[in-house]
């Protein structure tokens, strides 16, 4: 089982940029692929990005494609969301996630298919 923890939520102005971070512990990261999913209130969990383990593919979701960047530091046990532009609409708790990659290629979509998951952070972009 992994642990994460994410971290770098906080309170942004609409335009404003936020960089969140998971570090990742508890068994070897480098075989798994991670992914960062959001959920507003009242809505479902919603992908935003994930990158695969050997292969270093990246998905992005529609929602924040073009405003995120999702890259991971090895050396860190750590994956980064990089966000930009940020609206109101991106107002959200952010999940880490992580899956076992034995493919190297996964970057799936479906919150399912992730059976690690952090404790989340909270994201509020205001007017």
């Amino acid at each position: 089982q992994l642990q994460l923890v994410e971290s770098g939520g906080g309170l942004v102005q609409t335009g404003g940029s936020l960089s969140l971070s998971c570090v990742v512990s508890g068994r070897p990261y480098s075989s798994y692929a991670t992914g960062w999913f959001r959920q507003a209130p009242w809505k479902e969990r919603e992908f935003v990005a994930a990158i695969a383990w050997s292969s270093g593919d990246t998905n992005y979701g529609n929602s924040m494609k073009g405003r995120v960047t999702i890259f991971r530091d090895d050396a860190k046990n750590t994956v980064y969301l990089q966000m930009t532009s940020l609206n109101p609409e991106d107002t959200a708790v952010y999940y880490c996630a992580a899956n076992l990659d034995t493919s190297g290629r996964f970057t799936s979509t479906n919150s399912y298919e992730y059976d690690n998951w952090g404790q989340g952070t909270q994201v509020t972009v205001r007017y």
